[in-house]
């Protein structure tokens, strides 16, 4: 499958499969029957942080782009880095990196040493705000390099394609939001 007319690269990415009449032997049960949606839940968590993970990397590599093409690219006679607003976006760049890293360095913390359990809320709160953090970054990168951030001449097309995705992997944003709201009213009812 392609996603935003992009394919997952050289990992084989998804596909659609259907099952049509297949049964499997007693002996080939990893646990028991019925526990199979126990087992995807349980993988969900450190999934998640690996997603943030690379989100982060994301991030880094438009910033980086973005700071490269604003020292070079001369609009108005001057470099574009020396215009106020992408100046800002440039500042406001490294700020949502590092409080993005920061909570999902927290969050790994917390599942190495209280378990995905304990750490749940962490776990949804790096769910909702790195893929967004990272799309901002993108967006903004994207707009600094003009027509050629959309184009194949640069990765950040495909990039936000990723970052964009992965606000839908695992739960969408809204599902995240409703279930760290309820959690969070709960202390408190």
């Amino acid at each position: 499958m392609r996603v935003f007319g992009y394919g997952d690269g050289p990992h084989g990415g998804h596909a659609e499969i259907t099952f049509e009449g297949v049964r499997v032997p007693l002996e080939n049960l990893i646990a028991t029957e019925g526990d199979g949606f126990a087992i995807a839940q349980a993988r969900l968590g450190p999934g998640r942080v690996h997603h943030c993970m690379r989100l982060i990397g994301m991030a880094e590599r438009a910033l980086e782009l973005m700071c490269r093409r604003a020292a070079a690219r001369v609009a108005f006679g001057r470099p574009i880095a020396e215009h106020g607003v992408v100046a800002d976006w440039i500042a406001e760049a490294r700020v949502r990196i590092e409080q993005a890293r920061l909570l999902v360095l927290k969050t790994a913390w917390l599942m190495d040493t209280v378990g995905n359990k304990e750490a749940h809320t962490e776990i949804q709160a790096i769910k909702i705000a790195t893929p967004q953090m990272a799309e901002w970054v993108l967006d903004k990168s994207i707009q600094v390099h003009g027509a050629g951030g959309v184009s194949q001449d640069f990765p950040l097309a495909q990039l936000w394609t990723a970052a964009r995705t992965l606000r839908l992997a695992d739960g969408p944003d809204e599902v995240h939001r409703a279930a760290l709201a309820r959690r969070e009213i709960r202390r408190y009812a």
